[in-house]
């Protein structure tokens, strides 16, 4: 089948590319190679053979253009991250939000049904908690006083007991905090609104943590993986903010595309409509430890603990990937030692 992918020389977007192009599929890659993402990168994704259509998603000639001939839509293309500060939000909503609309408008108009959306787990806020007194409950949003003090853990918003955090589901609340979490839930709702109007078959992939080969180097937008890797590269030691007991679900980004292989091949299924799955290893780690481990595999210093905390940051956000195991039959294939000892030596983008 034909297959756009919207951001296709960016670093998920490119490996998704690959596999597809791997799999026999006739792959077209669209993308803006915006400067924050494409430092220095030649007008193709890196090593892959494949068609580039430079066009900016909110231009509706552009992509109308790009949808000729195409059965499914891959749409990879975001801006990411915390960014750097609150005057970066007009440009998440236009590059997320607007993007999404323009590119949902001009499928209806070419009559193309099929579509799988990058999510994230941010989407969710907080993760699962459990309060020992009054079960299952949502934690209120972190105070600045109780993180400056280091008081990093969520308490129980009933009686201020300590919670044990759990895996959240899809069907967990969806409380975004941060401008780009806000962004990455109205794609969804965007996408759900389309779905249902045209009774079309969309899925949307709630990426967990995201990291392997490729990965943009230490930017305002970059993963956490990435920064520490850049840091170790300068010799110098990772800093790990708050006290490095967040817990994270690190997936490598050569399951990731499978991923969306399978979930591509979903929407070619007789039922319409709108999916979520959360797109995770199952194997829980806190950030202290993928700091320690990769300078470990890297033989650089180890991390240090600063204590520092941004804002609409969230404490523990672990996914149960149950139901894109049982629904798309995706499991995760890479472990986190494994992946991670690859990662410390794989090139990053300039």
């Amino acid at each position: 089948m034909r297959v756009l992918v919207t951001g296709g020389a960016g670093f998920i977007g490119a490996h998704v590319v690959e596999l597809l192009m791997a799999a026999g599929h006739d792959v077209v890659a669209f993308d803006v190679l915006h400067p924050a993402a494409h430092r220095g990168l030649p007008d193709a994704p890196p090593e892959v053979d494949v068609p580039l259509v430079r066009g900016d998603v909110r231009d509706p000639e552009a992509v109308a253009a790009a949808l000729r001939g195409v059965d499914v839509v891959a749409h990879q293309a975001a801006k990411v991250g915390m960014g750097a500060d609150l005057a970066d939000l007009p440009d998440y909503v236009g590059r997320n939000d607007l993007g999404t609309a323009v590119l949902l408008a001009e499928m209806a108009r070419a009559g193309l049904r099929r579509l799988v959306l990058a999510s994230s787990m941010v989407v969710y806020g907080e993760g699962a908690y459990t309060c020992p007194v009054h079960g299952a409950v949502r934690p209120a949003p972190r105070t600045v006083d109780d993180l400056a003090a280091g008081r990093f853990e969520p308490t129980c918003p009933r009686c201020a007991a300590p919670l044990l955090p759990g895996l959240v589901d899809e069907d967990a609340p969806l409380e975004p905090r941060s401008v780009y979490a806000a962004t990455k839930l109205a794609q969804e709702h965007l996408t759900a609104a389309w779905a249902g109007t045209v009774g079309a078959n969309a899925v949307a992939l709630r990426y967990h943590n995201v990291y392997g080969p490729r990965m943009p180097r230490d930017t305002p937008y970059s993963g956490v993986a990435a920064i520490f890797r850049s840091a170790l590269e300068r010799g110098v030691a990772p800093r790990v903010f708050e006290d490095g007991g967040q817990r994270r679900d690190f997936v490598h980004v050569r399951d990731v595309a499978m991923a969306n292989a399978a979930a591509l091949d979903a929407t070619g299924g007789p039922t319409a409509g709108f999916r979520a799955y959360n797109i995770a290893s199952g194997q829980p780690h806190t950030v202290g430890e993928l700091a320690t481990a990769l300078a470990t595999a890297c033989g650089g210093p180890p991390p240090v603990l600063t204590g520092e905390f941004r804002a609409g940051d969230v404490r523990h956000v672990v996914a149960s990937p149950e139901r894109a195991r049982r629904e798309l039959g995706f499991n995760a294939t890479v472990g986190f030692e494994e992946g991670i000892a690859a990662f410390a030596h794989a090139p990053l983008r300039v």
